[in-house]
């Protein structure tokens, strides 16, 4: 009797566990992991030519961009994508080339989140290729993760994954988003921005962009988002530290009053160097910081703004 008591509750906790793992999905089913090393390995291989701005390896990256958005059912903020601008930089113009998609939000159709990166990098210099795999082709792969995201668990609010050019050439493309914007700014809740995301000796994971933001200091401060990193908050000109607020695209948001939140890691040995290779970025660190941004995310948009 008692042993048939047993294999009951058994049953019983098993069929508990299945009905949870159905409703409660586990991180690691947020998105597929392999594909996110597969991304990041891709657009820094010799193939993108270092991706910088204006040549033949950016409009490589472009292609593979919206190929992504295509296969993740991504729509089109702008048609095929593309957002086209040129600028002068250091006395020499450049064509570029930011792109855009849509997931139309559930609740609040109206109301934007703005998910970041820049796909552009240093390109060939003195012969040598600058493949940008932490800076920035993690926060690109991290984009096609969140797509991945947004098919299993559409969002509250509107989307726009943007993928910005002319990063390096002085925030040109969220300088052109902003001034251009396809939507209102003042529709536009959040710039969720990722530059430099894939290694951390520390395992440290910093964001910026809450000392002035009294609600995303608590959305932050008052979740566990992750076990394996720590999440820190700094580096926002206030802590002793680097002031990172004007260091990456959120800058441009920020100077329009949009409220930002930052992802990055700190300088390492490869920063703009030839060596920033695929071979050093840390994948389990990488996986698990994308996680942890993918929990922020969550918890925004869980919010009504």
């Amino acid at each position: 009797m008692h042993k048939i008591r047993l294999l009951i509750v058994i049953c019983l906790t098993f069929q508990v566990a299945a009905v949870f793992s159905q409703t409660e999905p586990n991180e690691g089913s947020l998105f597929d992991e392999m594909a996110l090393l597969k991304h990041v390995k891709s657009l820094s291989s010799d193939t993108f030519e270092g991706r910088r701005t204006g040549t033949k390896g950016a409009a490589k990256s472009r292609k593979y961009i919206v190929n992504q958005f295509h296969t993740l059912k991504v729509e089109p903020l702008v048609k095929s994508f593309e957002q086209s601008f040129s600028f002068i930089e250091r006395r020499k113009a450049f064509e570029a080339v930011n792109i855009l998609g849509f997931i139309k939000g559930t609740e609040f159709p109206e109301k934007y989140i703005v998910i970041s990166a820049h796909y552009d990098h240093e390109g060939i210099k003195y012969g040598k290729i600058y493949n940008g795999a932490d800076d920035n082709a993690s926060g690109i792969s991290a984009l096609f993760a969140f797509a991945e995201y947004f098919k299993k668990f559409p969002p509250r609010h509107s989307v726009i994954l943007a993928a910005f050019d002319g990063e390096e050439l002085g925030l040109q493309g969220s300088k052109h988003f902003v001034k251009h914007s396809i939507v209102s700014l003042k529709n536009i809740i959040l710039n969720l921005n990722m530059d430099m995301i894939s290694r951390s000796d520390k395992k440290e994971l910093y964001v910026v962009g809450t000392s002035k933001n009294n609600r995303l200091k608590d959305l932050i401060t008052n979740s566990k988002h992750s076990y394996e990193i720590k999440l820190i908050r700094g580096h926002d000109g206030y802590d002793g530290l680097d002031n990172w607020i004007y260091s990456s695209d959120h800058a441009n948001f920020y100077k329009k009053g949009i409220p930002f939140l930052y992802f990055g890691v700190e300088d390492h040995k490869d920063y703009h160097e030839p060596s920033d290779d695929y071979e050093n970025i840390q994948p389990e660190f990488y996986t698990e910081a994308v996680k942890t941004i993918i929990s922020v995310f969550k918890k925004i948009d869980g919010s009504k703004f």
